[in-house]
């Protein structure tokens, strides 16, 4: 038999719509969070420094930024933009001038950022496993690592080059400590030997996660 006590059905009654306001007040409460959320990473705008303006400045339909930290990768790299702007051009008859790409030698690529003078002078330091010593910049000369591509092949196709300063600067200590001069008088040297069409960035690994904030696609060459 069924309880009309009015007592005891008021008191379900109650309960009753305490559980559904219970359930309507965190189904409410899940609806604003996710808004909330979805609404910061829509409304998310990365903070701009005029020492990174070049990368938003440069002219193309696509962005891309390749990354390199050791001599084979930065090789490869060079190997890299030449195919991205040969298959574009071959499969979606596209042209080289409809990318802004960038190749970054930074860590253990960064001699390759350097003319050949430089790497007359300081190729032992530069490339200290290599035999036969350097005596110019080896990715001036196409060859089977670089894909027979040189920088010049590259400029030509309007690729840019990011120079790690950080890198630069621990290597114009390690020459320093064999030479006669200070560690500032060969870092002057080698930013006055930059290869054309760089720049220098304030870290490599900086440039790679700013590069990503104006929407570059990043590749990593190793």
């Amino acid at each position: 038999m069924k309880d009309k006590n009015p007592d005891a059905m008021a008191r379900r009654a109650l309960l009753t719509n305490i559980s559904v306001a219970a359930v309507a007040g965190l189904a409410a409460s899940a609806t604003t969070a996710s808004a909330q959320t979805s609404a910061r990473s829509v409304g998310f705008e990365p903070a701009r420094h005029a020492k990174d303006s070049w990368m938003g400045e440069l002219q193309g339909d696509h962005r891309v930024f390749i990354d390199s930290s050791t001599m084979a990768g930065g090789a490869n790299a060079m190997r890299y933009a030449n195919n991205i702007i040969s298959a574009h051009e071959e499969e979606y008859a596209g042209e080289a001038s409809d990318f802004a790409l960038v190749v970054c030698f930074r860590h253990g690529s960064t001699p390759f950022a350097f003319d050949d003078a430089l790497w007359a002078k300081y190729g032992k330091g530069f490339s200290r496993a290599a035999d036969p010593t350097p005596i110019s910049n080896p990715m001036n000369v196409a060859s089977v690592a670089n894909g027979q591509n040189t920088l010049a092949s590259l400029r030509a196709k309007g690729v840019k080059f990011a120079i790690c300063n950080r890198a630069t600067r621990t290597i114009s200590r390690r020459l320093a400590s064999s030479t006669a001069v200070s560690a500032d008088e060969v870092y002057a040297e080698l930013v006055a030997g930059a290869i054309p069409d760089s720049r220098f960035v304030a870290a490599g690994v900086l440039a790679v996660t700013r590069a990503q904030e104006y929407h570059y696609s990043l590749l990593y060459a190793e």
